[in-house]
Order: C-alpha cells, then sequence, then structure tokens
C-alpha cells in the first residue's frame, strides 16, 4: 500500500510540475495612466493608457462591479487594445477579479489575444496616483 501511495504522489507531482506555469518572472509590464472614472450603480467603468513591454500601447477599457457593501472586492470585464510598434492592432477580452485595500485595487485577470497568446496579468491600480503598474507572465505564446 505505502508503494502504491508513493508512486501516486511522485505522479501527480511530476504533473503538477510539468504544466505549471512559472510566475516568478513577468514576462513583461509597464505602467499605465488612469485617464477616466465614471462611477455607476455598484460598478465603476475605468479608462488606460500607456506603454507596456513586449505590447507598445495599450488602451483598456475595464468595468469593475463590486461583490459586496464595503466595495472591497470583485468582478472586471472589459477590453484591451494594443498597437503594436509596427503598428498592428491586436485585442483582447479581460476577465478577472480585483481586491481593494484602501486607494490600492489590485486587478487579476487573464487575456486572450487575437494573435494567440494567452497571459496572466496582475494589475497594482494606485487611485490617488491615476496610475496601474502592470506585469503579465505568458501562458501561451503566439505561437503555440
Amino acid at each position: 500500500m505505502k508503494n502504491i501511495f508513493l508512486s501516486f504522489a511522485i505522479s501527480l507531482t511530476f504533473i503538477f510540475n510539468s504544466i505549471s506555469q512559472d510566475l516568478s518572472q513577468p514576462k513583461g509590464g509597464g505602467t499605465l495612466d488612469i485617464v477616466m472614472v465614471s462611477p455607476g450603480e455598484g460598478h465603476s467603468i475605468m479608462n488606460f493608457e500607456g506603454n507596456i513591454t513586449g505590447y507598445g500601447l495599450v488602451f483598456a477599457k475595464i468595468k469593475v462591479s463590486s461583490i459586496n457593501t464595503s466595495k472591497t472586492s470583485g468582478t472586471l470585464d472589459g477590453q484591451a487594445r494594443t498597437i503594436l510598434n509596427d503598428g498592428t492592432l491586436i485585442s483582447s477580452p479581460i476577465k478577472g477579479s480585483w481586491k481593494r485595500n484602501g486607494a490600492l485595487m489590485k486587478f487579476y485577470f487573464t487575456d486572450a489575444i487575437n494573435n494567440g497568446a494567452m497571459n496572466f496579468v496582475m494589475w497594482d491600480v494606485k487611485l490617488l496616483d491615476k496610475k496601474a503598474e502592470v506585469k503579465y507572465f505568458e501562458l501561451h505564446s503566439p505561437d503555440n
């Protein structure tokens, strides 16, 4: 029985290590400016723009909806458009979650870029500074 359990544990370790993503080093990032915040009933719409390494000039519109009365967490939904340095326009839907502590919001989402790339993305949105610090981790390149 011990041998079966040990074999099972080793197999699971191998499987999880072979399909896991490395989130220790982001593939890229940058700083976006908050160019507009439009409050609504139970949500706000936020527009961002700025440069992200690997993607060039990025424009994003994100709706953040709260899931509690204290408005400290919720869901986010939006769209991003990117103009690459060669002039190519690419786009992605944005779906994820957010958490707020005071004037700092943290966004967590995946994107599915129309060129085939997929990223796990984290933003630190500093509301009073009107800035978002972005880092992304590539899950799939455009080629695979």
